[in-house]
């Protein structure tokens, strides 16, 4: 198992700035700094959307907001599958078993 790799958040930065600057697609930006294309991407997001907060600490500190926003897509989810569930069993209950 291959272990996980650690980037500071001065490398971090680095490499967004990069990204945003430099003419070369994003993948060949990634490859010279040996990671993954998409791992550029969260990064910029992340950077986009907490700006000097970004990149603070070690492991994946939920941030309240985020939270919220996953919690409401998992209720979403759930009351859609509830919808279904309920017309089938509407649908069923007219029907008899004539096999």
């Amino acid at each position: 198992m291959k272990q996980r790799q650690v980037f500071s958040k001065e490398f971090k930065l680095e490499a967004v700035r990069l990204l945003e600057s430099s003419d070369r697609p994003a993948a060949e930006v990634a490859r010279r700094l040996g990671i993954r294309r998409n791992q550029l991407y969260k990064w910029q997001q992340e950077l986009r959307r907490r700006g000097n907060g970004a990149f603070q600490g070690a492991g994946r500190a939920s941030h309240p907001d985020d939270e919220l926003a996953q919690l409401k897509r998992e209720l979403e989810r759930v009351k859609e599958e509830r919808d279904i569930l309920k017309k089938a069993v509407v649908g069923s209950m007219g029907r008899r078993n004539t096999t």
